[in-house]
């Protein structure tokens, strides 16, 4: 079994949550997988997981990676505010759609549980029309969509 992986990011002297051996099955399921969820109860290392796998994982995808930090003390995102988040207040969610439609990205969801069910609906829907879409999320629960891996800590 591998070793604690420490993290990254120049003056951070953290350790991951995870294996290098969990690590390794971790971005390889994101790299091959549309949907993959890190669960557990405490936040801060289900977001440095995410947030690792993430910079790790951005020269994989042409687009890049979008992360979107969701507060709990601003409540739920819904559509039109996660749509914002991903860079396109004017145009909205129907634009998003067909844009993330040409894309090869990777989107981080830091705080998954605060998805309202209407955003969780359009989420499911994008994967739908963008081939290139992955999502990587990072809350207490699965998200519960089709085919997602759902890793727990």
């Amino acid at each position: 079994m591998g070793g604690i992986v420490p993290i990254g990011e120049s003056g951070s002297t953290g350790v991951l949550p995870a294996t290098s051996t969990e690590l390794s099955r971790l971005l390889t399921a994101v790299r091959r997988g549309r949907v993959v969820t890190v669960t557990g109860g405490f936040r801060e290392p289900r977001s440095l997981l995410v947030r690792e796998m993430a910079r790790r994982l951005a020269s994989n995808f042409c687009d890049g990676v979008a992360v979107v930090s969701m507060d709990p003390l601003l409540g739920f995102l819904g559509i039109r505010e996660l749509a914002a988040e991903l860079g396109f207040p004017s145009c909205g969610p129907a634009n998003a759609a067909s844009w993330l439609a040409e894309r090869d990205m990777l989107l981080v969801l830091d705080g998954a549980e605060q998805l309202a069910p209407q955003a969780r609906t359009w989420l499911r829907e994008l994967l739908g029309v963008a081939p290139g879409l992955r999502i990587l999320a990072a809350g207490r629960q699965p998200l519960g969509f089709g085919q997602e891996r759902v890793h727990h800590l």
